[in-house]
């Protein structure tokens, strides 16, 4: 058996295994879990990515390529890009597709033929990380981005990424997943993979002060999203338990609390409840795969949709729907109604099985009847409601 093999082994045993006194039981072993293994925080800690993409230059031969949202293309951000390096603006407005992925891994290998590039570094929201680590992924693994949509799919280590998030919420630079819409399949799922997990990560809280209002909220309740729903689930261990509670209650600060959301103090807080979400997220609910199908039929952004999917289950998470109400209120966002009203039938037949496909979460939250429970028609009005 190859050592990767026995280790995949090994992860199996762990999720499975329930701890027992006196026939009682307690929450399921810790799955055998890889973290990001460097992380730097903090006011001005941008300045800091010279040194960690020299640090990789002095080990490996290749340039370095750098994945921007393209935002950054006008505004000032000092990049410690040299000749030989390849700097890509990452369109935005619309979540990453395989395809996307499969065209930016074609170019980068042209670009840097037989030898890979020394490190990839991913500086934007949550689309942008994804990108980073989707790309780097597939400069070390045969085949195209779609092949590698699932668990424990990815074989080879991956080029070596440094994260920076210029947004905080998706916990895209700590969690093990990077998620790509495939339309063709009518499918919004990751390659999920301790491969994919960063190498490095840099939190500047500083980088997300420009982020527009909404943007900002939409992204920052992400966490609170993915972090109740592990806590409403079955599918729990008392580490994400913690993890997802921290989260939880700095959400309600930020969002919630007497200062701006926008606040020093709240722009740091941000930053950790994203670290400390995306470390906890995997184990989502019904809100993800309602959300899964905003984004995949009608190109809702992952934030905004999955405020729109929590609008419309009060039937499930009635305390949860509650509080972003409030949330919504006091920061001033405008969710306009009835994004899902008078689509055609076949619109709505897409918008279902885009949303029922997700077992794994579906499973968490309702258990194996969940078809029954989401029926057809009742998914369709959880729709029709937004």
């Amino acid at each position: 058996m190859k050592c990767s093999d026995e280790f995949s082994a090994l992860k199996h045993s762990l999720m499975n295994t329930l701890q027992r006194n006196n026939g009682k039981e307690f929450m399921p072993v810790t799955r055998n879990t890889k973290n990001v293994p460097y992380y730097l925080l903090g006011f001005g800690a941008f300045a800091s990515l010279g040194g960690m993409v020299d640090a990789r230059r002095g080990r490996e031969s290749g340039g370095a390529l750098f994945y921007l949202d393209r935002f950054f293309r006008d505004a000032k951000l000092s990049l410690p890009a040299r000749a030989g390096d390849k700097v890509v603006f990452v369109d935005t407005s619309s979540e990453p597709t395989v395809e996307n992925i499969d065209s930016l891994t074609g170019e980068a290998k042209a670009y840097f033929g037989t030898k890979a590039p020394c490190c990839v570094t991913g500086i934007g929201g949550g689309s942008v990380l994804d990108t980073a680590k989707a790309v780097a992924n597939l400069l070390t693994n045969p085949g195209r981005a779609e092949d590698y949509q699932g668990w424990e799919l990815v074989k080879n280590p991956a080029v070596y990424k440094i994260g920076v998030p210029t947004l905080a919420g998706t916990g895209a630079e700590c969690s093990r997943t990077c998620v790509l819409l495939n339309r063709k399949r009518g499918l919004k799922l990751g390659m999920n993979s301790d491969f994919t997990v960063y190498d490095q990560i840099l939190l500047d809280p500083e980088l997300t002060r420009s982020a527009p209002c909404d943007q900002f909220f939409f992204t920052g309740t992400d966490t609170f999203m993915h972090c109740f729903e592990s806590l409403r689930g079955s599918y729990r261990n008392i580490i994400v338990d913690r993890l997802s509670e921290t989260a939880v209650g700095l959400c309600r600060d930020i969002f919630l609390g007497p200062d701006d959301m926008k606040a020093d103090g709240n722009l740091e807080n941000m930053m950790v409840a994203s670290y400390l979400g995306g470390m906890a997220a995997g184990n989502t609910g019904v809100v993800h795969p309602v959300s899964a199908a905003l984004s995949t039929v009608l190109h809702l952004p992952h934030g905004k949709a999955n405020c729109y999917a929590l609008s419309a289950l009060g039937d499930f998470y009635p305390e949860e729907r509650a509080l972003l109400m409030e949330m919504k209120a006091k920061n001033k966002i405008d969710m306009p109604e009835g994004i899902c009203r008078n689509l055609p039938d076949d619109r709505y037949e897409a918008l279902y099985q885009a949303g029922i496909i997700h077992e794994n979460p579906l499973s968490n939250a309702l258990g194996p009847e969940y078809k029954e429970i989401l029926s057809r028609d009742r998914l369709v009005s959880i729709f029709k409601a937004m």
